[in-house]
């Protein structure tokens, strides 16, 4: 099997934005030059001596999926029954994943990322081995595979590669057959190895993850942080009551005192979830600059409950949003639901504003997957835009503003996408047939 990555060049052009999200709000009629992928030219009043594309509605920079699980697209309609009968399906998708079909199920569900607005992903990846746990012949297949189908679909990647010790997770058995490393040095040699495979990739790159504090040994914490070094890292932390339960008493610690006393908390880290904290942990997460995932479709979809974001936010943690196990493709529904969950926790509103979480989806998303040059509509960043419809039955007569983006338009107003200055089709039916076609191998 090969597949080889698009060559795509990004065309030098020009655009006028009706209304474009600059420096933190909305303005009206603003010019846009495009060269070689970047934005060589941001200028409010549309006056410009060479053609230009007109973009009419509500343009933003392109949005970050933080935290993404490729195989939990399969499941999408079948959340029924309890999360034993959700793990016994996801067991299923795991153990019949192969290079082929996991080429497919990614680059159907990128290209439904890519429809709604997502121009950069970071992919939790740790399938590395075949069913039952035997290696493939090049350890890192599966993770080349991401990053094809990434390409094909046209959006950037973070593949955050996991690294699992043999004690594995037992709630979900096929998972950790296939995806275990011997030790987190031999993780690094691999994760060195796939870099090097991936070197000469303008969408792609690598980042670290674990998949919880019970995923390796408390003496090999430590080890991992030196391995994984200066990359992107994503950890699950505490998405459920029980691990950080089983965490103190194995250690008589907090899952998050157990992270923080390793060296894997800090600005290059993401916490995904991170539901169920206390006072003690939500300080120590701010304290150290370290980033929230938030995923509240999935959150919601699997019943873990609503977390502690905005006092997170306040402690000094920065906010992202993911969409996780893609019960939901949609980053304006991930970004008004971090606003309306916390309204039904505390029966209040105003917990966020529009423009905050608006920033959550672009620049500190992009940021968080090691992008600092995307996110934001500036000369000098990449030329990513998204432009919304502001006349669809969901967003006229909302003001045609971020409100309007936030808590009114959902991905189905998405009208048009940039990305690194490539504009991408848009291939609703296409991407449907192509879910339809691998899922149905997966779950026959």
């Amino acid at each position: 099997m090969t597949h080889q990555e698009p060559a795509r060049v990004s065309p030098d052009t020009a655009y006028v934005l009706e209304r474009a999200w600059v420096d933190g709000e909305f303005r009206d009629e603003v010019l846009v030059e495009v060269l070689s992928g970047r934005f060589s030219r941001v200028e409010t009043g549309g006056v410009s001596a060479v053609p230009a594309t007109r973009l009419v509605g509500l343009t933003v920079p392109g949005l970050a999926n933080v935290h993404s699980h490729v195989p939990h697209r399969a499941l999408r309609g079948l959340q029924r029954g309890d999360r034993q009968a959700w793990r016994w399906r996801l067991d299923q998708v795991v153990e019949r994943l192969d290079p082929d079909s996991m080429f497919e199920l990614a680059r159907a569900t990128y290209r439904e990322m890519a429809a709604a607005g997502f121009t950069t992903v970071g992919e939790f990846h740790d399938l590395h081995h075949q069913a039952g746990g035997t290696p493939y012949e090049d350890p890192n297949l599966m993770g080349v595979v991401l990053a094809e189908a990434a390409a094909d679909a046209g959006i950037r990647l973070t593949l955050l590669d996991a690294c699992r010790l043999g004690t594995g997770d037992e709630e979900l058995p096929a998972q950790a057959l296939r995806s275990t490393d011997a030790d987190p040095e031999r993780w690094a040699l691999r994760v060195g190895a796939l870099e090097k495979t991936l070197a000469g990739s303008e969408h792609a790159r690598v980042g670290a993850a674990l998949p919880t504090v019970r995923a390796m040994p408390r003496d090999q914490l430590p080890v991992f942080a030196r391995a994984a070094e200066d990359r992107a890292l994503q950890v699950h932390l505490c998405a459920t009551q029980d691990e950080d339960t089983e965490c103190r008493a194995r250690y008589g610690v907090s899952a998050a005192r157990l992270l923080a006393d390793a060296g894997l908390l800090g600005p290059r880290t993401a916490a995904v979830h991170a539901t169920h904290l206390d006072d003690w942990d939500v300080a120590l997460l701010g304290s150290t600059g370290t980033r929230v995932a938030l995923c509240p479709t999935t959150d919601r979809d699997l019943g873990h409950g609503v977390g502690p974001a905005r006092r997170l936010h306040e402690a000094g943690a920065r906010l992202t949003l993911g969409s996780g196990s893609h019960a939901v493709i949609d980053p304006f529904e991930e970004m008004r639901a971090a606003e309306l969950h916390a309204r039904l926790v505390s029966r209040r509103r105003g917990h966020w504003s529009a423009a905050e979480l608006l920033t959550a989806a672009t620049r500190e998303g992009h940021d968080a997957l090691g992008w600092p040059d995307a996110g934001q509509i500036a000369v000098g960043r990449r030329a990513d835009l998204v432009t919304l419809t502001a006349r669809s039955v969901r967003t006229a007569g909302t003001g045609g503003d971020e409100q309007t983006v936030v808590f009114a338009a959902t991905a189905a107003d998405v009208t048009h996408v940039v990305v690194d200055g490539w504009v991408l089709a848009r291939e609703a039916e296409h991407v449907g047939a192509d879910l339809d076609a691998v899922v149905a191998r997966l779950l026959r």
